[in-house]
């Protein structure tokens, strides 16, 4: 009954898990891309497979700075994703700009697209650990 229950819950998981698209802008895609390390093992979640397509992936990661040129593809990469769609906005810059107060860039990626989850601060900023 244990095991029966166990491996059904294990086969909805590998089913569900979320695929994400890395959408990296700045500094902020390291730390993104270096939660895939064997270190950090983000396989035990299922997002371990980064998709280079929009038309593949469950959930948008954007980190880094946003430019107003950039605003249009992220809208578009955006509307790419198949339905259900999630954003996570990673870091103060893709947040809100960060540091940035400037015309080149966006105030926050919520400008463009609706943002699920923030997740504040930068993670290479030593005051947020």
């Amino acid at each position: 009954m244990l095991t029966t229950t166990l491996g059904k819950l294990i086969g909805w998981g590998r089913g569900n898990s979320v695929w994400p698209l890395q959408f990296g802008l700045a500094c902020c895609a390291i730390e993104m891309i270096h939660t895939a390390t064997a270190s950090v093992d983000i396989a035990r979640f299922g997002s371990e497979a980064f998709r280079a397509s929009p038309r593949q992936a469950d959930v948008m990661i954007v980190s880094g700075r946003v430019s107003q040129k950039m605003a249009p593809i992220l809208r578009t990469i955006y509307d790419q994703m198949p339905e259900p769609k999630w954003v996570i906005s990673m870091g103060a810059c893709a947040s809100t700009g960060g540091v940035f107060n400037n015309y080149a860039l966006l105030q926050g990626v919520d400008k463009v697209v609706p943002v699920d989850v923030y997740i504040r601060a930068a993670p290479h900023d030593p005051r947020t650990s």
